[in-house]
Protein backbone atom coordinates (compact mmCIF):
# COMPACT_ATOMS: atom_id res chain seq x y z
CA UNK A 1 0.00 0.00 0.00
CA UNK A 2 1.34 3.46 -0.87
CA UNK A 3 0.50 6.83 0.63
CA UNK A 4 -1.75 7.67 -2.35
CA UNK A 5 -3.84 4.53 -1.59
CA UNK A 6 -4.62 5.76 1.93
CA UNK A 7 -7.92 7.39 2.82
CA UNK A 8 -7.78 11.19 2.54
CA UNK A 9 -8.61 11.67 6.25
CA UNK A 10 -5.79 9.33 7.26
CA UNK A 11 -3.40 11.09 4.89
CA UNK A 12 -4.37 14.47 6.35
CA UNK A 13 -3.80 13.17 9.90
CA UNK A 14 -0.42 11.73 8.89
CA UNK A 15 0.54 15.07 7.38
CA UNK A 16 -0.53 16.94 10.52
CA UNK A 17 1.39 14.59 12.80
CA UNK A 18 4.49 14.65 10.60
CA UNK A 19 4.46 18.45 10.55
CA UNK A 20 4.38 18.39 14.36
CA UNK A 21 7.29 15.94 14.39
CA UNK A 22 9.23 18.19 12.00
CA UNK A 23 8.61 21.19 14.29
CA UNK A 24 9.73 19.24 17.34
CA UNK A 25 12.86 18.05 15.51
CA UNK A 26 13.68 21.66 14.64
CA UNK A 27 13.19 22.68 18.27
CA UNK A 28 15.45 19.85 19.45
CA UNK A 29 18.21 20.96 17.06
CA UNK A 30 17.92 24.57 18.22
CA UNK A 31 17.93 23.53 21.89
CA UNK A 32 21.03 21.40 21.31
CA UNK A 33 22.71 24.33 19.58
CA UNK A 34 21.98 26.52 22.61
CA UNK A 35 23.24 23.81 24.95
CA UNK A 36 26.49 23.54 22.99
CA UNK A 37 26.96 27.33 23.10
CA UNK A 38 26.88 27.08 26.89
CA UNK A 39 29.16 24.06 27.02
CA UNK A 40 31.64 25.84 24.73
CA UNK A 41 31.80 28.63 27.31
CA UNK A 42 32.35 26.02 30.02
CA UNK A 43 35.15 24.54 27.90
CA UNK A 44 36.88 27.91 27.59
CA UNK A 45 36.56 28.52 31.32
CA UNK A 46 37.98 25.07 32.09
CA UNK A 47 40.86 25.62 29.67
CA UNK A 48 41.68 29.03 31.17
CA UNK A 49 41.84 27.52 34.65
CA UNK A 50 43.52 24.25 33.60
CA UNK A 51 40.56 22.13 34.66
CA UNK A 52 40.05 18.69 33.09
CA UNK A 53 37.66 18.49 30.12
CA UNK A 54 35.54 15.78 31.79
CA UNK A 55 33.82 15.95 35.18
CA UNK A 56 32.69 12.38 35.94
CA UNK A 57 30.85 13.33 39.15
CA UNK A 58 28.83 16.04 37.36
CA UNK A 59 28.16 13.68 34.45
CA UNK A 60 26.86 10.97 36.81
CA UNK A 61 24.55 13.48 38.52
CA UNK A 62 23.26 14.68 35.16
CA UNK A 63 22.62 11.13 33.95
CA UNK A 64 20.69 10.29 37.10
CA UNK A 65 18.74 13.55 36.84
CA UNK A 66 17.89 12.90 33.19
CA UNK A 67 16.84 9.32 33.93
CA UNK A 68 14.41 10.62 36.57
CA UNK A 69 13.07 13.27 34.17
CA UNK A 70 12.63 10.64 31.47
CA UNK A 71 10.78 8.34 33.82
CA UNK A 72 8.38 11.10 34.87
CA UNK A 73 7.82 11.93 31.18
CA UNK A 74 7.10 8.28 30.30
CA UNK A 75 10.27 8.07 28.23
CA UNK A 76 12.59 5.08 28.49
CA UNK A 77 15.29 6.12 31.00
CA UNK A 78 17.84 3.90 29.24
CA UNK A 79 17.20 5.77 25.98
CA UNK A 80 17.55 9.12 27.76
CA UNK A 81 20.84 7.95 29.29
CA UNK A 82 22.19 6.85 25.91
CA UNK A 83 21.26 10.21 24.42
CA UNK A 84 22.91 12.15 27.24
CA UNK A 85 26.04 9.96 27.07
CA UNK A 86 26.28 10.76 23.36
CA UNK A 87 25.94 14.49 24.08
CA UNK A 88 28.44 14.33 26.95
CA UNK A 89 30.99 12.59 24.73
CA UNK A 90 30.65 15.37 22.16
CA UNK A 91 30.98 18.06 24.86
CA UNK A 92 34.15 16.43 26.21
CA UNK A 93 35.55 16.25 22.68
CA UNK A 94 34.86 19.99 22.29
CA UNK A 95 36.48 20.71 25.67
CA UNK A 96 39.57 18.72 24.71
CA UNK A 97 39.82 20.64 21.44
CA UNK A 98 39.48 23.97 23.24
CA UNK A 99 42.11 22.97 25.81
CA UNK A 100 44.58 21.87 23.16
CA UNK A 101 44.80 25.07 21.18
CA UNK A 102 43.85 28.68 20.59
CA UNK A 103 40.19 29.52 19.90
CA UNK A 104 39.06 29.51 16.28
CA UNK A 105 39.25 32.87 14.46
CA UNK A 106 35.45 33.33 14.54
CA UNK A 107 35.27 33.19 18.37
CA UNK A 108 35.95 36.15 20.58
Amino acid sequence: MTTKDIDENVRAELTRLRESIDNIDAAVVHMLAERFKCTQQVGHLKAEHHLPPADPAREARQIERLRQLAESANLDPAFAEKLLNFIIAEVIRHHETIASGPPPANEE
